[in-house]
């Protein structure tokens, strides 16, 4: 029992003192470890006594920061106060002195407010006209002095209230003239290039024979990546080469929306080929059909000619021609029965016949299928449209125009091939009809003077 309180009085004396002194000051004995007691209390004691001064220290100056920042908080109380005083007799003398200057105003203070109106509503017109490809910068102007009289009590002064007027009056004056001036053009290919352009008061744009157009957006003259009419582009030449007198002159009265709507309006090429396959097809078959009509036409012409001149002439039978040939088997004949020779001369004839109506056939053949085709190419581009109303939606009517341009177009070019073809048909087969009307008229003939001269 004593060995364990002597541990316990061992390891707290170890722990109250610091390390390094339990490592260098081992107890040996029982007087040495109660004398290393004492002297640890008191070590202790004196530690104790220093921390308690070093609190009380810290005190003081906690007192007296505390002090401090009271000291600077009343400071700080009466300079606000002494600034809340200053800013109510500042709002008093600016309540003063803006009733002053609305008195002094009177009636300009509307004047002023129809300026800022005037430039604001002008600098658009100003923008959107062709006016300023000529005069660039007056929109900036304008648009500076609308904000600066609404953002400030700053009055307009002479000097701008008469720029505005001259501004507003040059406007007026330039849309009823056609001027020519010196500018950059932006070339198809994206090239800059500075050429006279004419100006059709707030019309047209006019540089190197055609029509070019204004981007309000980026102030610049772009050329037109279609021009309208030929018949257009020819009076914009002859106005832009004229120096007096009088030009006829397509104006473009929406100020550029119609040229810009050129873009969009597809060529004749270009409508061809909306059609598609089915379009391409009718295209084929409606110049084979008018190349055989002609060939057709040139044939029986001539054909035609040669059997009139072999009727004037029959006691000559030429085997150039249908009736001469028919006349010859007449003259080698004459000594047979009349019904003998009547089935010669219409063996002749039938002989004749399928040269005379070679290919028309064909001609009426591609009348019908034509239209039908075009039927075909409708329906496929209907097909197409629905797919895209399934695909897409009917949202955006942009996804559909593809399948409607083929459904149309290749109605057209049916309609387009079929109604010429029918009527090229009908003057090929008259044309026929008439040469085998003579042949038959002429055997006829042939076949009544033998049975007469067979009944002497």
């Amino acid at each position: 029992m004593k060995k364990i309180i002597i541990c316990i009085i061992a390891l707290s004396f170890t722990l109250s003192l610091p390390i390094s002194a339990a490592d260098k000051i081992p107890a040996k004995t029982l007087a040495e470890l109660l004398q290393l007691v004492k002297d640890g209390k008191v070590v202790n004691s004196r530690l104790n006594r220093q921390r308690e001064q070093e609190f009380l220290a810290d005190k003081a100056k906690q007192q007296q920061a505390l002090s401090d920042a009271k000291r600077q908080q009343r400071q700080e109380e009466a300079t606000a106060e002494r600034l809340e005083s200053q800013f109510q007799k500042n709002e008093q003398n600016i309540d003063a002195k803006q009733e002053i200057l609305a008195k002094r105003l009177g009636s300009l203070r509307e004047l002023f407010g129809v300026l800022q109106q005037v430039s604001g509503d002008t600098q658009g017109v100003f923008e959107g006209s062709l006016i300023s490809a000529e005069f660039p910068g007056r929109g900036k102007w304008l648009g500076e002095f609308a904000q600066s009289m609404g953002k400030s009590s700053k009055l307009a002064s002479i000097e701008e209230i008469e720029r505005l007027w001259f501004e507003l009056q040059r406007e007026m004056t330039e849309s009823a003239k056609v001027t020519r001036f010196k500018a950059r053009v932006i070339k198809l290919d994206g090239e800059e290039v500075e050429q006279e352009v004419v100006r059709i008061g707030t019309f047209n744009l006019v540089s190197g024979g055609e029509y070019v157009t204004y981007d309000t957006n980026k102030n610049l003259i772009k050329e037109l990546p279609r021009q309208p009419a030929g018949r257009f582009v020819s009076s914009a030449a002859e106005l832009e080469s004229a120096s007096s007198g009088f030009i006829p002159f397509g104006l473009d009265p929406t100020r550029g929306q119609l040229l810009a709507m050129q873009v969009n309006v597809p060529t004749l090429e270009e409508r061809v080929h909306q059609g598609g396959t089915p379009g391409y097809v009718i295209i084929a078959l409606g110049i084979v059909a008018l190349l055989l009509s002609i060939e057709r036409l040139v044939t029986l012409y001539i054909t035609g000619a040669r059997v009139s001149a072999q009727a004037n002439n029959a006691g000559s039978p030429k085997g150039d021609n249908p009736l001469g040939r028919v006349l010859a088997i007449y003259h080698q004949n004459k000594d047979v029965d009349s019904e003998t020779l009547m089935l010669k001369l219409d063996e002749a004839i039938l002989k004749e016949q399928p040269a005379i109506n070679a290919r028309i056939s064909f001609i009426k053949i591609i009348s019908m299928v034509a239209p039908l085709l075009g039927l075909l190419g409708t329906v496929i581009g209907m097909i197409v449209t629905f797919q895209a109303i399934t695909l897409f939606g009917t949202g955006d009517p942009k996804t559909m125009a593809g399948g409607i341009s083929q459904a149309l177009v290749t109605t057209v070019l049916g309609l387009t091939v079929a109604i010429p073809t029918v009527l090229l048909h009908a003057i090929v087969h008259t044309r026929a009809t008439s040469i085998m009307h003579v042949l038959n008229e002429q055997s006829a003939g042939l076949i009544a003077e033998h049975a007469e001269n067979a009944g002497k």
